[in-house]
């Protein structure tokens, strides 16, 4: 076997690796977004009806989790998931309005995490699917020289109960999430 293609085959192992991390990275996001994830106050999202163009809105969901919809009006949506709602306009569209409206709505924005404590430039960062603790503070510049590794806790944002748990440096993060990062006495 020749010096090159040793090389092509380690190049081809390479780029089948890649693909395979591209498709499950493709494929969390596609659950996040799809499967159970909740609708929150400050999530962005884009609602569309094939065919109808002035029912396709862009919005951000208020403090208060309600949009406002033509011809629906005032929908709360704190708390559905993306199907969920599709669920919900479709239902409200059809019939009195379009005989049987496509709808699709789709996550442009997640709301953001926030990362205090112990961190370079401590705030709110945009949400990414695939998100972890230490790729969170990675965007918030790194740890500080006080900052305690063992020592992080977590609010989670959908949690009612905004109970404060202890987690680690690869525990995932999601939408809304508060990262507090202690310091270290050594």
């Amino acid at each position: 076997m020749s010096v090159f293609s040793s090389l092509m085959q380690r190049v081809y192992r390479a780029a089948f690796v890649l693909s395979i991390l591209i498709f499950a990275s493709a494929v969390q996001a596609d659950e996040l977004t799809r499967g159970d994830y909740q609708l929150g106050s400050g999530d962005k999202i884009l609602i569309s009806v094939y065919g109808e163009e002035d029912l396709t809105i862009e919005t951000i969901l208020s403090d208060s989790g309600v949009i406002n919809y033509p011809f629906l009006g005032e929908l709360k949506v704190a708390g559905l998931t993306l199907s969920g709602l599709e669920n919900l306009i479709v239902g409200g569209l059809k019939g009195d309005y379009l005989v049987n409206p496509n709808v699709h709505v789709s996550m442009l924005e997640y709301r953001p995490f926030f990362i205090n404590g112990e961190v370079v430039r401590p705030g709110g960062y945009p949400f990414q699917p695939g998100l972890s603790i230490s790729k969170a503070a990675a965007l918030a510049q790194g740890f500080t020289e006080r900052a305690s590794e063992s020592k992080i806790y977590i609010v989670r944002g959908d949690d009612p109960t905004q109970a404060r748990v202890k987690a680690e440096l690869n525990t995932k993060l999601r939408p809304g999430d508060i990262v507090t990062v202690e310091q270290s006495f050594f």
